[in-house]
């Protein structure tokens, strides 16, 4: 539901911004610069589901040669402690939970091209379980926070962005973003555990103490390296797994004596239908966000901010970053974008510079992935997902400025 409200809210918003400007500042051409906007933001929906084609056809392929060979199973059976209370609604054997795993995996070690396939078959097998096909489960809202905190380890394209910006020093955002990323997630999980009266027992506790140390070790380990070290090594280990994980699978399969070729081809068919699956969704919710930017609406609420938090006597430094911090809910190449429009106005190694890249890696996009999850099973009846959602976006980017500011001053 608040989903559909802000959908309808980006194009009112749009509409009165146009008139505001053609009545009172004779600017007639933004309605075309609105519109042309919508279509572009259209074509991008369509090369975005058909950009993914390719890459879900291979992992739901993988998966399913996974599902088959009990390998999935088995990572189900490895993980059940923790998820079994998480995702109360799953039971403890089903293909679901393994799904799950992988996806949260892959976000963690930044492989989002490998993410996106395993978190929508992820969503295929909670479906299944739901007897409202149209209404999420609670197991479905966990997961989306899950996805939408973004806990990453290693932000490897963000420190290449900064690399190829020309940064002294690219990866001195790592720590920052993976502790932001972090408070984010354990917010965003908590609040969830208190609305759907998950009971946080001794098993939840060790396992996010498990977290916190993994990201600890991390960080120790990273941020004695240079950037050029940090980004070869994050990436060899992150690839190392992927294709650890593929071979794997292959060999459970080929131990059960599986035909691994037809059953690959089997869930590959699948995801190529799931791809196209999602076109109309991402084309409802991308042109939507395209309206809103291209009204200047974004532009003046950001001025609005600056002229408040200055006439309080606050520091206005990190302001220059909230354009990074609204786009980033919404559009992760806008706010990758934004991101690198503020370093280009005001160098790599501005405090700018840094928090908005600090603020690009502390969440993921929260209504790209509303919109394919929900999308690709028929979800319409989204409840709390976009609110608890949005809640670990500004959790991440308070974080975010917070770290920067202890970090960068």
């Amino acid at each position: 539901m608040i989903l559909n409200y802000i959908w309808i809210a980006f194009f009112l918003i749009a509409f009165l911004m146009a008139c505001g400007q053609s009545l009172f500042y004779g600017n007639v051409s933004i309605w075309s610069e609105i519109m042309n906007a919508s279509f572009t933001q259209a074509a991008f929906a369509f090369e975005v589901s058909l950009g993914l084609t390719g890459v879900l056809a291979l992992w739901m392929g993988i998966m399913r040669i996974g599902e088959k060979a009990g390998a999935i199973s088995a990572m189900s059976r490895l993980i059940s402690p923790l998820f079994s209370r998480l995702f109360p609604g799953i039971p403890k054997d089903h293909p679901a939970m393994g799904a799950i795993f992988m996806n949260i995996s892959a976000n963690m070690l930044g492989l989002d091209n490998a993410a996106t396939p395993m978190g929508l078959r992820a969503m295929q097998e909670m479906q299944s379980l739901n007897p409202e096909k149209d209404r999420a489960t609670d197991a479905m809202i966990m997961f989306l926070v899950l996805n939408s905190s973004g806990l990453c380890l290693i932000p490897v394209s963000i420190m290449m962005y900064r690399a190829q910006g020309g940064a002294a020093n690219p990866s001195d955002i790592f720590l920052p973003i993976l502790i932001a990323t972090a408070i984010a997630t354990l917010v965003g999980l908590f609040a969830l555990c208190l609305k759907q009266r998950i009971r946080i027992d001794r098993v939840i506790l060790s396992w996010m103490a498990g977290i916190a140390i993994v990201v600890g070790g991390v960080a120790w380990i990273f941020s004695g390296m240079n950037s050029e070290d940090a980004q070869k090594w994050s990436t060899f280990i992150a690839n190392f797994i992927l294709f650890s994980v593929i071979i794997g699978f292959i060999a459970a399969g080929m131990r059960k004596h599986l035909r691994v070729y037809d059953i690959f081809i089997e869930g590959a068919k699948e995801g190529f239908k799931t791809a196209v699956s999602i076109i109309p969704y991402l084309v409802a919710i991308l042109v939507a966000i395209g309206m809103f930017r291209a009204s200047g609406a974004l532009d003046i609420f950001t001025g609005w901010v600056e002229s408040l938090v200055g006439s309080m006597g606050f520091d206005t430094r990190w302001v220059g970053a909230l354009p990074t911090m609204l786009m980033k809910p919404l559009s992760g190449s806008g706010s990758c974008a934004m991101m690198l429009d503020v370093m280009q106005a005001n160098g790599p190694d501005a405090f700018v510079s840094k928090l908005a890249a600090a603020v690009r890696g502390s969440t993921d996009t929260t209504f790209y992935i509303l919109a394919v999850y929900f999308g690709s099973v028929g979800i319409s009846r989204t409840r709390y997902a976009a609110g608890y959602a949005l809640l670990a976006d500004i959790t991440g980017a308070v974080a975010a400025v917070a770290v920067a500011y202890l970090f960068f001053g």
